[in-house]
């Protein structure tokens, strides 16, 4: 009988804690010759949530290179590919009569308690849980910081993180610069003709080519097979890390709420998948930046920005989501049940450029930058009344660097502020002025994005003030909507309902019709 660890396909690392906790019981050399390693790649999940291919592809390739590496590193290593998580657990565990499974935790909770109900069948070995290691804060330290505070914002929380890390201070516990946040540097419009850097890509390898085969025998999943260039190993994440240094971060700033056709990442980091795959830890990340950047003489708004996403939001949410617990998933504020648009499983043909551009990138590569899920998709959602549930679990398949805590916090609470301003302190609801301000999609649209009201009208501008109007007794409650409220009510009815009937023409084109609020 031997102790075993079963590694899940998001804690990708060397480093990861169960393993870590059994070479420090049992030394490094013991453990890794009486310890079998688990992974299991799993087709069953697409029973109920059909993944972008390209995402499939990541994941599970990603997951292949990494049993090499622990292979190579002296672990016994058994890779299933099966139809069903528990079947392919309990066969492991009593072919090779495994005494103690060992599991770092989740990062999603249904995960979590799916292990928890397998564990109660008789005859499993006794569950040891890991606090994961994957995030800076503990589910516990980000639960003594949320105590102390009626009401939670990102921005506190990131300075704490920054003060706790000493990252960008100063010896006198000042942050670097003299001020917090540069967020009001990075927002520049897009002027004609701007690029930005190439990504660094990778060409399939003998693994990764055996993934493709097998994802292109898997019916009924959206998105494009091919080309494929994410990394899928550490050494791949790690050159990415270093190409956006070199290439990207000094002009990460300005632009980065730029939307820009042809251009799907202009100076975007694009590291975010394999954080969340542990390929990449994000003290790791966050260290080389800050030494890079000051070696650099990196502009601090764009080395703050960068880190900021990371030490502030990506910590934040992930804080959130456990500290705000299950039944956040379930929020509903504006009790809106509008079907999500066939277009949005098709990845196409909306008939709105700036939604048909960025449906069109999701489709070759699993990836948008995050203004366009913002104020083009989730807002989009919010203004036209989509269920949130249905969203945010298109999200969640869509994406490649989706996943249950990632998106619950960034969809439900950021994008469609469904859970009523626990998250965001307003709806972050825009016309298509704004869209139009921010990227260059309206040129050449169908519609005429500065028309409120006729069939040329951007659908963007009557959904908004469609959305304003049925909302209009919780939404003048909130301080920060009060300048748009008053714009409303100056606006005269027979132009408002003219509005109205645009906003209710385009749902009922769109094949669902009003499905929130009265």
């Amino acid at each position: 009988m031997s102790p075993g660890v079963w590694v899940l396909g998001d804690q990708l690392s060397l480093q990861q804690a169960a393993l870590v906790a059994l070479e420090t019981r049992l030394g490094a050399s013991q453990a890794r010759s009486l310890c079998r390693v688990l992974l299991i790649e799993c087709t069953g999940v697409l029973r109920w949530r059909a993944y972008h291919r390209q995402k499939l592809v990541l994941v599970w390739s990603a997951m292949r290179h990494f049993a090499a590496e622990l292979e190579a590193a002296g672990w016994q290593v058994d890779y299933h590919q099966a139809g069903s998580f528990s079947e392919a657990l309990l066969s492991w565990l009593a072919v090779h009569s495994i005494s103690e499974l060992h599991l770092m935790e989740p990062a999603e909770r249904p995960f979590r308690e799916a292990i928890d109900q397998l564990g109660t069948r008789a005859g499993t070995p006794p569950l040891v849980w890991h606090p994961s290691n994957a995030f800076l804060w503990s589910r516990e330290a980000f639960a003594a910081w949320a105590r102390a505070y009626k009401q939670l914002r990102m921005e506190l929380f990131y300075r704490e993180g920054r003060r706790r890390l000493d990252v960008l201070m100063d010896p006198d516990g000042q942050p670097m610069g003299g001020q917090w946040n540069y967020d009001h540097d990075n927002r520049k419009a897009p002027p004609k003709g701007l690029n930005g850097p190439s990504p660094l890509w990778f060409e399939a390898d003998a693994i990764t080519r055996a993934v493709i085969d097998k994802v292109k025998g898997l019916p009924d999943l959206p998105g494009d097979l091919e080309p494929f260039g994410w990394a899928v190993t550490r050494q791949q994440a790690l050159a990415v890390l270093e190409h956006f240094i070199d290439t990207r971060l000094d002009g990460f700033g300005p632009y980065q709420d730029a939307m820009v056709s042809g251009q799907p990442t202009l100076w975007h980091a694009l590291l975010s998948p394999y954080l969340n795959l542990g390929l990449l830890h994000p003290l790791e990340v966050i260290r080389r930046l800050e030494q890079a950047g000051l070696e650099r003489n990196t502009p601090l708004a764009s080395l703050e920005g960068v880190i900021r996403q990371i030490l502030g939001w990506r910590e934040y949410t992930h804080g959130l989501y456990w500290w705000f617990g299950a039944n956040y998933s379930k929020r509903n504020h504006f009790g809106a049940t509008t079907p999500l648009p066939p277009w949005l499983e098709q990845l196409n043909n909306s008939g709105m450029a700036c939604m048909d551009t960025v449906l069109s990138e999701i489709r070759a590569s699993g990836y948008a930058h995050h203004i366009q899920r913002l104020m083009v998709l989730a807002n989009y959602g919010l203004l036209s009344g989509l269920d949130p549930q249905a969203l945010t679990a298109w999200f969640h398949r869509m994406f490649i660097d989706g996943y249950d805590w990632v998106m619950q916090t960034n969809v439900i609470g950021m994008g469609l502020f469904a859970d009523g301003g626990l998250l965001a302190s307003k709806p972050y609801a825009a016309s298509g002025a704004y869209i139009n301000r921010m990227s260059g999609y309206c040129k050449g649209c169908r519609y005429n994005v500065k028309a409120r009201s006729g069939e040329e009208a951007c659908p963007f501008n009557g959904l908004y003030w469609d959305f304003l109007a049925r909302h209009q007794e919780q939404l003048r409650r909130n301080p920060r909507m009060a300048l748009v409220m008053k714009q409303l009510e100056k606006m005269a009815p027979g132009e408002l309902g003219a509005i109205r009937a645009q906003a209710q023409a385009h749902r009922d084109a769109n094949g669902a019709g009003l499905g929130d609020g009265p």
